[in-house]
């Protein structure tokens, strides 16, 4: 079960990202440097959408902040971090999914209801990636997938190789969950491709229930641990 939580993560990133680029002219919601092309792109073709792109890196940056502040207050005070961290994330991709239903489609990503979209969004990613980089580091990044790729071609080399028998297992095991990751991160942005086409701003209501169904993993996790410690 463990692996399930940074799994759906990976699935729920894929699909933030594809969602968010489709609705929001080439907003990447989860993937927040590639902005830097799409803004150039829109810059040069006039297209709308370079406010939100411009602005896209600087949310992130303020969300990890204050997800970081907020992490600390609770340990401080003896509270579950990482639940409490995954419903503001829920409680994020819900208005998200709100105001998308509310006020899209959207035909300049800049305008007040698109950018506010747009940000939730970010902020919404931007909780993820803080939590997995300190809560989940042991598993595959769930929203950058070009290191997850390289490695994966890496370990392939080794083990077409000729791997040494001592790490042959790890080498194995890490690859699973590895090419796991990038495939659910594929079939979120694929599952979103199409819901987009078919539903447009209503596939945005899938986001909020991903990200619940994350944090019934983590329900689940906390609850086998208690279970083994009383155990023990």
């Amino acid at each position: 079960m463990r692996g399930s939580l940074p799994a759906v993560q990976s699935l729920t990133a894929g699909y933030a990202d594809t969602s968010g680029f489709l609705a929001l002219k080439g907003l990447f919601t989860s993937h927040v440097t590639g902005n830097f092309v799409t803004l150039g792109s829109a810059l040069v073709f006039g297209s709308s959408g370079a406010l939100a792109k411009t602005l896209a890196l600087p949310m992130f940056c303020i969300a990890v902040l204050a997800v970081r502040l907020l992490a600390l207050r609770l340990r401080a005070s003896g509270k579950p971090v990482l639940r409490n961290v995954l419903v503001l994330q829920v409680l994020l991709l819900s208005a998200a999914a709100v105001l998308a239903a509310w006020a899209g489609p959207f035909e300049d990503a800049d305008a007040g209801a698109a950018l506010a979209l747009g940000m939730l969004m970010v902020a919404a990613m931007a909780i993820q990636n803080a939590a997995h980089r300190v809560h989940l580091a042991h598993a595959p990044p769930s929203t950058v997938m070009t290191g997850t790729t390289t490695q994966i071609m890496l370990d392939l080399a080794d083990m077409l190789h000729g791997a040494l028998p001592e790490t042959r297992a790890a080498t194995r095991a890490r690859l699973r969950t590895m090419i796991a990751s990038v495939v659910l991160f594929a079939t979120g942005c694929a599952l979103a491709a199409v819901l987009y086409a078919k539903f447009n701003k209503w596939c945005f209501c899938v986001l909020p229930l991903l990200a619940a169904f994350a944090l019934m993993m983590r329900q689940d996790i906390a609850e086998a641990v208690a279970r083994s410690q009383r155990t023990c």
